[in-house]
């Protein structure tokens, strides 16, 4: 029986996947590397330590790379934070989740520095009060550290639990850890790209309405 839930929060429950791909397009920039935002929008989901190398020779512990990390970070939180909003229906999804019995973590590979303001975005600072960040682990999303990390605040094995997420390294890193997850598709992720879910929804809105339907349960997609 599922006992617990691991949230993502960027592209789940709040509208900041093309923010983020933004700022690091400027932050390449600002560096001299000429990445059009089409080669980094597919990337969000990731951390800075997976996107760095991904996109450019950098090693992510280069001083370069430190630099490209600290550039974003800027360009993010001065150009993109004052302008998000929380993805329709994220504090009535968690809110539902909780009066359910659920244990709820949070479990992205966003920073530190930015997950507070990012919860008050979304509306539920107040839900959603543990939490496991790329900060906390060796290696973000699509590596299994963040979501195994979660399943220690969780005090719940991997078959108990749901990673509630937008991208396929959600999806990829639940499936290392031994978890199956929850997609919704405002994330702006293809359906394709979502493959290997136990059930996709539209958003935190859609599943809200439906939490009183048939129980997710480890089994065939839907």
């Amino acid at each position: 029986m599922i006992r617990g839930l691991i949230l993502d929060l960027d592209g789940t429950l709040v509208d900041s996947n093309d923010a983020h791909a933004r700022a690091w397009v400027r932050a390449f920039a600002g560096e001299g590397l000429n990445i059009p935002f089409e080669r980094v929008r597919p990337l969000m989901g990731m951390g800075g330590d997976q996107l760095i190398p991904t996109l450019t020779d950098l090693s992510p512990s280069s001083p370069r790379a430190q630099a490209l990390s600290a550039a974003w970070l800027r360009h993010f939180r001065e150009q993109e934070l004052p302008v998000l909003r929380p993805m329709p229906g994220a504090r009535e999804l968690v809110g539902g989740l909780r009066s359910r019995g659920y244990r709820l973590v949070l479990g992205t590979s966003s920073d530190e520095e930015l997950v507070s303001e990012l919860l008050e975005i979304a509306g539920v600072a107040d839900l959603l009060t543990q939490r496991t960040t790329a900060s906390d682990v060796a290696e973000s999303k699509p590596e299994p550290d963040i979501i195994h990390a979660a399943l220690e605040k969780l005090q719940l094995g991997p078959q108990q639990v749901l990673m509630v997420g937008d991208t396929r390294f959600d999806i990829e890193a639940a499936q290392r850890a031994g978890v199956q997850t929850v997609a919704l598709l405002c994330g702006g992720q293809p359906r394709r790209e979502l493959k290997g879910a136990l059930a996709l929804f539209a958003g935190p809105a859609d599943w809200a309405q439906q939490l009183d339907g048939p129980p997710l349960q480890p089994g065939a997609a839907t």
